[in-house]
C-alpha cells in the first residue's frame, strides 16, 4: 500500500463559495438536505485499509473451497510434481508457499474464502476501480486473484452493487401495450393537456389548453393567460355550451387538473375525472402527440418574435379538423358533422364549377344524415380496431411482460434534475400491490403522499446484496418497560438467582460464584472512575428551569428524596442546573429524566473508541462460557 501515489499524503484545499441553481435550492429545500457546519470538500473515506494476513499459505491451506486445487498441483517450487494433463490449459503450482492458478502467462493467486468479499469491493466499488461493468471489474480481478466460482460471485456482485443500480443509464424492456377502450359516441371521452409556458403573446397568452374528443379525434385550443383551475373550468364550460357534457375526462396528474375546484365542477356535472400515472403521459398519447403536431405548425406561421402565436390558433384547428385522421379514416369535421367542411379548394372549385345547390326536404336531409353518419361510426370503428392492432403488433416486438410481487424491492425512474450526474433511479422502494397489469402501487415513506401508483416501465427489480450472516447464542427476557420498578425498594432482601437455564452440574459450578450482594434491587456505585464533563469556554451556564404540574409536586419530592437516601443525588451548589422532566411510563409510573440537551451541545467531544463488532465476536468465538453485564439501574450507577 504504501507504494501507491499520495500514500499518506495530506491534501489541503482551500475552501471556496459553492454557487448553486435555483433548482438545486428548491431540492434541498424540499428534501430537508441543507445542513449546516459540515465541511465543504469531505474526505472520501479509505477503502484500502484492513488488516494484510502475514500467512497467506496457512490460510489457503486451511480454506476447504481450495482444497480441490491443491490436489491439482503439478509443480512446487520450480519442482516438477505428478503429470499435467495435455488437454488443461490452466495449472496450479506453489511458489514461496503461496498456491497459484497459471493460465497462458498470467499467474494468480488462489485467494481463500473470508478475503473475497474485500478483494470485489476493492476492484468494483472504490474511486480507483470507478464501479465498472462486469466483464472488466472480472478483468480487473481475475488478472491478480482467483478463487473457484468466481465468475459468479462477481457477476452477483456487480449487479447487487447499489450504486450502480441507482446510476444505471440502461433502461428496462417495457411492457406489452394497453388498447384504450374504443368510444363511439362523440364527445363521451376528452383527453386534455396544457402547452407552454410558450412565449408571452401581445395579448398576454402564455399557455394553450387541448382538448381532443377520443371518438371523433376533433380538437380544441384555447389561449390561457394563466393554467389555475378557474381558467380551465371557463374553458370547458364555453366547450361543454357547445358540443354537451362529456362523461369522462383524461388528464395527467397536474396540480391544476387534480384541484378542488375542478373536482366540484366534475361533481356538479357528472363526470369522472381520470388520472394518467405520474410520469407516464402515453396513458393520454391522443392529446399528447396532438400537441406535438400543433407546435410544429405553429413555428411555420409565428412572426421572428413569436408573439402573434395566438392569433394562427383559428386556422391551424381548422386545419387539422379538414384532412382525414390516420387511425379512423376519417377527418374530425366530417365524423362530428356528418360532411365535409367548405374550405378554401372548395371556394376555387366551385368559382370554376358555378355548381347550383339543389334543394332538398329537411326530413330527407336529416334521414340522409343519420344513416351516413351511422355508416361513417361503423367504418371508423373498423379502422381503429385495425390502427390498434397494427401499433400492438409493432411496440410488442420489443417489449415483455414483468410482473413484480407484493413486497418486493424495486428502484423507480423519477426524472426530476437535468442534471446528467444525479442519478435517475430512487428508492429501493416496496410493492404494496397490483392495480392492474401494468401499474403498480409503491410504499414511499420519505414523501408526503406515501403511496402512490407507477406504470410498470418506470420500474425494475432491486438486487439486493446478502450481508454475512453471524451467528449468536442468546436467551430470552422479558420487557423491562413493562415490569420494572422505576425506584428501588428499600427492601435488602437478596433477589434469588434463577440458574434453570443450566444444567444441574453447571449449577452448582455456578452458585459458589454469585454473590448476593450483586444481585439485589437496590443499586450500589463506586467511585473508582470518575467521569469529567468538559465544556466549551465563554458557554452560558444558567438555564430556565421547566414548570412542573402540581398534581405531580409530591411525586417529585418524594422521588428526590428516595434518592438523597440511597446516595444516588447529592445537594450541589454549581452554578450549571438542567431542567427536571418527569415522563409517564406503560405501567403508569414516571421515569425521572434530567434533560441535558444543552449541556451536551456546549460539552466538547470525546471520541473514545468503540470496540468493533467483528473483533469482540472473534475474540468471544472460541469461549465456552460468555458473560455480559446487566447493571440494575444503569443511568444511576454510572458516576
Amino acid at each position: 500500500m504504501q507504494e501507491l501515489p499520495f500514500f499518506e499524503e495530506s491534501l489541503e484545499t482551500e475552501p471556496g463559495k459553492i454557487r448553486k441553481s435555483r433548482a438545486q435550492k428548491r431540492r434541498e429545500k424540499f428534501k430537508g438536505s441543507g445542513e449546516k457546519g459540515t465541511a465543504l470538500f469531505p474526505k472520501p473515506n479509505n477503502q484500502l485499509e484492513f488488516d494484510v494476513p502475514s500467512d497467506l499459505g496457512a490460510l489457503q491451506r486451511s480454506d476447504p473451497t481450495l482444497k480441490p486445487w491443491f490436489e491439482k498441483v503439478t509443480e512446487v517450487e520450480g519442482a516438477s510434481q505428478g503429470q499435467a494433463s495435455c488437454l488443461a490449459d490452466t495449472v496450479y503450482l506453489i511458489k514461496g508457499g503461496i498456491l497459484y492458478q497459471r493460465k497462458g502467462k498470467c499467474e494468480a493467486v488462489a485467494l481463500p474464502q473470508q478475503f473475497r468479499d474485500k478483494v470485489m469491493d476493492l476492484g468494483h466499488s472504490i474511486p480507483w476501480a470507478g464501479h465498472m461493468a462486469f466483464h472488466k471489474t472480472l478483468n480487473r480481478i481475475s488478472s491478480r486473484f482467483v478463487w473457484p466460482g468466481m465468475y459468479v460471485q462477481v457477476s452477483e456482485f456487480c449487479r447487487s452493487c447499489e450504486k450502480c443500480q441507482l446510476t444505471s443509464g440502461k433502461g428496462v424492456a417495457r411492457a406489452q401495450l394497453q388498447p384504450l377502450p374504443i368510444i363511439e359516441t362523440p364527445f363521451e371521452r376528452l383527453g386534455m393537456d396544457i402547452v407552454g409556458p410558450l412565449e408571452r403573446s401581445s395579448t398576454g397568452h402564455r399557455y394553450i389548453l387541448v382538448i381532443c374528443d377520443y371518438a371523433t379525434r376533433f380538437p380544441e385550443a384555447f389561449p390561457l393567460r394563466s393554467i389555475k383551475a378557474r381558467h380551465i373550468a371557463n374553458c370547458l364550460l364555453q366547450l361543454f355550451s357547445r358540443v354537451g357534457i362529456p362523461r369522462e375526462i383524461l388528464t395527467d396528474c397536474g396540480t391544476n387538473f387534480l384541484s378542488k375546484l375542478l373536482q366540484q365542477v366534475y361533481k356538479l356535472l357528472g363526470i369522472k375525472g381520470l388520472k394518467t400515472t405520474p410520469y407516464h403521459p402515453q396513458t393520454d398519447g391522443l392529446v399528447e402527440r396532438y400537441n406535438q403536431t400543433l407546435k410544429s405548425m405553429l413555428r411555420k406561421f409565428v412572426s421572428d418574435t413569436g408573439a402573434d402565436w395566438d392569433q394562427w390558433l383559428p386556422y391551424l384547428l381548422f386545419a387539422y379538423r379538414e384532412v382525414p385522421q390516420v387511425s379512423t379514416g376519417f377527418s374530425p369535421f366530417e365524423l362530428l358533422y356528418g360532411r365535409q367542411v367548405r374550405g378554401p379548394l372548395d371556394l376555387l372549385k366551385d368559382c370554376w364549377e358555378e355548381s347550383k345547390a339543389e334543394g332538398e326536404n329537411i326530413a330527407a336531409y336529416v334521414i340522409t344524415m343519420r344513416e351516413r353518419l351511422e355508416k361513417m361510426a361503423s367504418l371508423m370503428q373498423d379502422n381503429m380496431k385495425a390502427a390498434q392492432k397494427h401499433q400492438k403488433t409493432w411496440y410488442d416486438q420489443k417489449a415483455r411482460d414483468r410482473v413484480f410481487l407484493p413486497g418486493q424491492k424495486v428502484l423507480l425512474l423519477l426524472p426530476t434534475s437535468d442534471n446528467k450526474l444525479l442519478t435517475k433511479w430512487h428508492g429501493p422502494y416496496e410493492i404494496v400491490r397490483q392495480v392492474s397489469k401494468v401499474t403498480y402501487e409503491l410504499n414511499m415513506p420519505e414523501r408526503v403522499k406515501k403511496y402512490q401508483t407507477f406504470h410498470v416501465n418506470l420500474l425494475k427489480e432491486f438486487h439486493s446484496r446478502q450481508e454475512p450472516v453471524y451467528q449468536l447464542l442468546v436467551r430470552s427476557v422479558k420487557d423491562e418497560e413493562v415490569t420494572e420498578k422505576f425506584f428501588p425498594t428499600n427492601s435488602q432482601v437478596c433477589a434469588s438467582v434463577d440458574l434453570s437455564h443450566l444444567s444441574p452440574t453447571e449449577q452448582a459450578d455456578i452458585k459458589p460464584l454469585v454473590d448476593p450482594q450483586l444481585f439485589r434491587e437496590t443499586p450500589g456505585f463506586t467511585s473508582l472512575v470518575q467521569h469529567k464533563i468538559r465544556v466549551k469556554e465563554d458557554a452560558p451556564v444558567r438555564q430556565k428551569s421547566y414548570r412542573i404540574p402540581e398534581r405531580l409536586v409530591p411525586v417529585l419530592q418524594k422521588e428526590i428524596k428516595l434518592m438523597l437516601d440511597l446516595g444516588i443525588i447529592e445537594v450541589s451548589s454549581s452554578e450549571w442546573c438542567s431542567p427536571i422532566v418527569l415522563v409517564p411510563k406503560k405501567d403508569d409510573t414516571l421515569r425521572f429524566c434530567i434533560d441535558f440537551r444543552y449541556l451536551n451541545a456546549v460539552s466538547k467531544f470525546d471520541p473514545y473508541p468503540m470496540p468493533r463488532v467483528d473483533d469482540l465476536l472473534e475474540r468471544v468465538g472460541s469461549a465456552r462460557y460468555i458473560t455480559t453485564l446487566d447493571l440494575c439501574k444503569g443511568y444511576w450507577q454510572v458516576a
